[in-house]
């Protein structure tokens, strides 16, 4: 008798749970796509040159998958912190700059309502300029990345914004040119609390 009725309450369960997934699934858009607020910048004087877009499944109402296209160039090491960005700033910049190009995927998971965290992988080639424009060098990264935010849905949840703190490791980061590399062993190959705002559509 104990056994059926421990056989019934689990089934109870099972159908409870499933019935309140399928209620989130209904609510929450499986699709969307985002981009970074540096992206807009673009559009302002003394722009970012930040261009990414992504495209997101959310396969569960707590899991999602993204994959990404990145562009951006850079004047200096990216392991200058922003505490010390105005300090050293064009002290340590390049002899020229890096025009970076990547493709990435991101796992996210919500942790608690629109809590959450992910990790993401993206991998660069990396063109060298001089400062006369020319192209000098190619090179390959390997960047990780690890963020905590928070996502809030606007206009029936089918915009969204995505304020975040992230953690950046770089462990690949190869055929520097001798001149950039003076600048960079300078510095670590990983940045610490680095802000973001993504912004989205769901569909």
């Amino acid at each position: 008798m104990k056994i059926k009725l421990l056989v019934l309450l689990l089934i109870a369960n099972l159908d409870v749970s499933y019935s309140q997934t399928s209620k989130q699934d209904s609510v929450y858009r499986k699709h969307f796509v985002s981009s970074s607020l540096w992206s807009i910048a673009n559009l302002f004087p003394d722009p970012a040159d930040f261009y990414e877009l992504n495209y997101g499944y959310r396969f569960t109402v707590k899991d999602a998958i993204i994959v990404n296209a990145t562009t951006w160039k850079y004047p200096e090491p990216l392991g200058i912190p922003l505490a010390n960005d105005k300090k050293y700033k064009h002290m340590e910049d390049y002899p020229g700059y890096v025009r970076a190009y990547g493709i990435g995927i991101t796992y996210q998971r919500f942790l608690w309502k629109q809590v959450y965290s992910s990790i993401h992988a993206n991998t660069f080639v990396q063109n060298f300029y001089d400062e006369q424009n020319k192209k000098i060098q190619r090179g390959f990264q390997l960047y990780l990345q690890t963020r905590v935010g928070y996502r809030l849905e606007l206009f029936k949840k089918r915009f969204f914004l995505e304020p975040s703190i992230s953690f950046n490791y770089w462990p690949i980061n190869t055929n520097f040119p001798d001149t950039f590399l003076q600048m960079e062993k300078n510095w670590a190959n990983y940045f610490l609390f680095e802000p973001h705002l993504n912004f989205g559509i769901s569909f």
